[in-house]
């Protein structure tokens, strides 16, 4: 359902820097891009995260209530991103935690703001 999503960022290469060390703990890698917009994925046949600079050139702003969520594929998974982030410079916005006995979640803030939700959800 999902083809892709974008979040902002001022400083592109900061930003390179902080995705392409964080999504390859998930077997993610940058797929292709352009001065202003990089693509994160397995494949282009599946979900992907664009990282860009805003195409009006106006700052960023970063939503409340906006967040992308990556599947961590374990619990140990969820710890792993989720230190990884912190070690890469992003703030922490919720530890690793059961948030419900289906979802287990921990948040952070990556370094322009955007809040991320590294997860692991088993339903029945």
């Amino acid at each position: 359902m999902l083809g892709y999503c974008t979040i902002g960022t001022k400083d592109m290469d900061r930003a390179v820097a902080f995705y392409d060390a964080l999504l390859a703990e998930v077997g993610a890698k940058q797929l292709f891009g352009m001065d202003r917009i990089k693509f994160y994925g397995a494949s282009t046949d599946q979900a992907m995260l664009a990282v860009c600079i805003p195409y009006n050139e106006e700052p960023h702003e970063h939503g409340n209530g906006n967040m992308v969520a990556i599947p961590g594929g374990s619990r140990e998974g969820v710890d792993k991103l989720y230190a990884k982030a912190l070690e890469l410079g992003a703030t922490d916005e919720g530890p690793p935690g059961e948030r419900l006995p289906v979802f287990y979640g921990a948040y952070v803030r990556d370094l322009d703001g955007n809040k991320l939700c590294f997860f692991e959800m088993k339903l029945g």
